[in-house]
């Protein structure tokens, strides 16, 4: 029987066979998972020109790989160690060194000066005063403080800013500093989005009221008011649509937080909050977070959420007192087969009784650890460990486990350190390419007063202005219609230009609202518009289905953006049947309209408990 991970590591090897083949690449050229692509051209941040103040855009230099950028990286960084330690007025070579540095990591970097501590222990929250598995260059407590000042001062002469994050003494003198160049505007602005899933009552719209607002809860959702769109959610206090909230880090670090009154009247929580325009005025880095419904009967709508949203992780929001139950195991399964990497948040551990919140905590160990997630559970407790773990949780497959309180803050400095360092979503190389044609994925739609219709949605290849010519469809009879992007604006700032891997909003010229909807897709005008297909075949691994799945049986199937219901036209398999766990060959049919899908595009369908995982291999 094809076990998940396997099938999953077939998937990543027909992506980049697909990948090679849009690109023009040999097979053997095609970037593999996890490295950058030679021909892709590199996002620009902004950097100061030395000695003036004109603010010029500096390319950053193509990196072949991720594990050469991090050895290039490396020896930059201990040759800016040395050069800070012998710095003197005038030398401008650490001023470049730092520059250099800025460049090559996208506007941010995090520097870390003297010893590292083994991360077994740090992340069990042991003693480290042992000086076993230390790593780097020792240090002095003089040196290090001799470094985070010059380091202040030479960044700030390149327009950017310098925030420690970590300070200790000795045995093992050590200091880690974030570096963060400020953005030229908010097309410019790192983005990381992050999807919110858990089981109904467990806290996710809480938590990210807190977050998002900066004031606690009172135990009675008070938290929560501002961020419900629809009355009936606000009276039944769940979510039941996809939410997004965003918070933003100013350059030096800091969360960007509204003025409380101190008022708890809803009406008045609801008009406190910061506007997305001024959020993005201020920030330096932007986390967009996903807000997914946690009822069973808003799973379609939760599935979208994951699908067309393309999170960088999925935060699971488990309630203490409740242990993982309902949805939760749901969210994450779904959340395992699109191989999204995962953080855990456990919530109301200061109602919780001690031997129900262990329970709780063995629990999810017990699931992360099991064949189905071969995940490593890793508990935050200190700002060194969310620090580090930010760096590594994605590679090397370990799952960041936070327990926090929405009512007495415990833990959500943690949590809000570790979202501050996350890389940003559009610096997936592998996946966004701005040097590809436009393909702006179309997740909702809008009809705005005196603008008229409005599509959000994410920026899959290319680049688009405002401006442009493009087309948008397919339609019910599979053609696509001219029109012209009046405005744009991103997180409801004007902007004037979106690259790959970005999400926007547009507003479409001469378009009536009933003309677009979700899935459709908007490209550049050209004499042959893409083709929209009716009929795909996709390889798919069963993941669980009660009985058995033969030709004609039909499911609804999450592809990207894409969300309709589908017929299974044909199985090629011996038994012309699928049962859970049977791997086969499937030729699917759209049911209502035809679609934009493009092979090596993963697709999830389900129906009912029904649920199969698989990728679109050939079309027709």
């Amino acid at each position: 029987m094809t076990t998940l991970q396997s099938f999953q590591a077939e998937i990543e090897d027909i992506q980049t066979r697909e990948l090679a083949k849009a690109r023009g690449q040999p097979q053997s050229e095609a970037p593999r998972r996890g490295h950058l692509d030679h021909n892709k051209s590199v996002p620009k941040v902004r950097k100061k020109t030395f000695g003036s103040d004109s603010s010029t855009t500096s390319p950053i230099s193509p990196i072949i790989s991720k594990d050469e950028l991090a050895q290039d990286t490396s020896d930059i960084e201990h040759s800016v160690q040395s050069a800070l330690l012998s710095y003197n007025e005038g030398n401008t070579q650490t001023r470049d060194l730092l520059a250099l540095l800025l460049t090559q990591r996208g506007g941010e970097h995090l520097l870390r000066l003297g010893s590292r501590p083994p991360r077994a222990p740090l992340f069990a929250d042991e003693d480290l005063d042992s000086n076993d598995g230390w790593t780097g260059e020792r240090r002095t407590e003089t040196e290090i403080d001799t470094m985070i000042a010059r380091l202040g001062q030479l960044v700030e002469e390149v327009g950017g800013k310098a925030c420690t994050l970590i300070r200790a003494g000795e045995p093992h003198p050590r200091a880690s500093v974030l570096l963060r160049l400020p953005p030229h505007d908010a097309s410019h602005i790192p983005e990381v989005r992050c999807a919110v899933v858990g089981n109904v009552d467990s806290g996710k719209s809480t938590i990210l009221g807190v977050l998002t607002r900066g004031r606690l809860d009172d135990g009675r959702g008070l938290a929560r008011v501002a961020l419900f769109r629809h009355k009936h959610e606000i009276e039944s206090g769940r979510t039941s649509s996809v939410g997004m909230e965003i918070l933003g880090f100013d350059v030096a670090g800091a969360p960007i937080l509204p003025l409380s009154s101190g008022s708890v009247d809803p009406d008045v929580l609801r008009r406190e909050k910061l506007g997305w325009e001024e959020i993005s005025r201020r920030s330096a880095k932007i986390v967009t977070f996903i807000d997914l419904a946690g009822h069973e009967r808003y799973l379609k709508t939760t599935l979208y959420g994951l699908t067309s949203g393309a999170p960088s992780c999925v935060i699971l929001v488990i309630g203490a007192n409740a242990g993982v139950i309902g949805m939760s195991k749901e969210h994450l399964a779904v959340a395992l087969a699109l191989s999204v990497p995962i953080v855990v948040c456990i919530t109301k551990v200061d109602m919780t009784p001690p031997n129900k919140l262990e329970e709780t905590l063995s629990q999810v160990v017990k699931i992360l650890r099991s064949r189905g997630c071969r995940k490593n559970p890793v508990f935050v407790k200190s700002i060194e460990a969310a620090v580090e773990v930010s760096q590594i949780y994605s590679k090397e497959k370990i799952c960041p486990i936070f327990q926090v309180s929405n009512v007495t803050g415990t833990g959500l400095n943690f949590v809000r350190t570790f979202l501050n360092l996350l890389p940003a979503s559009e610096g997936d190389a592998e996946r966004f390419d701005a040097t590809e044609p436009l393909e702006f994925s179309v997740t909702d739609v809008w009809s705005v007063p005196y603008v008229g219709t409005v599509v959000n949605g994410l920026l899959n290849c290319g680049t688009v202005k405002k401006g442009d010519t493009v087309l948008f469809g397919p339609d019910s009879n599979g053609g696509y219609a001219p029109t012209v992007v009046k405005t744009m604006q991103r997180k409801r700032a004007d902007v004037a230009t979106a690259v790959a891997g970005q999400t926007v909003a547009l507003a479409l010229k001469h378009v009536p609202r009933a003309a677009v909807r979700k899935g459709m897709v908007i490209v550049h005008r050209t004499e042959v518009p893409p083709r929209a297909v009716r009929r795909f075949e996709g390889q798919v691994l069963i993941l669980y289905h009660n009985t058995t799945m033969q030709p004609n049986y039909q499911a609804m199937l999450h592809c990207g953006a894409v969300r309709q219901t589908v017929r299974i036209v044909s199985i090629d398999h011996p038994q012309n049947l699928l049962r859970t766990g049977d791997r086969a060959t499937v030729l699917f049919e759209f049911i209502a309209h035809p679609e934009f899908v493009k092979a090596g595009m993963k697709l999830l369908f389900r129906e009912g408990k029904t649920k199969g995982l698989g990728v679109i291999t050939k079309l027709f």
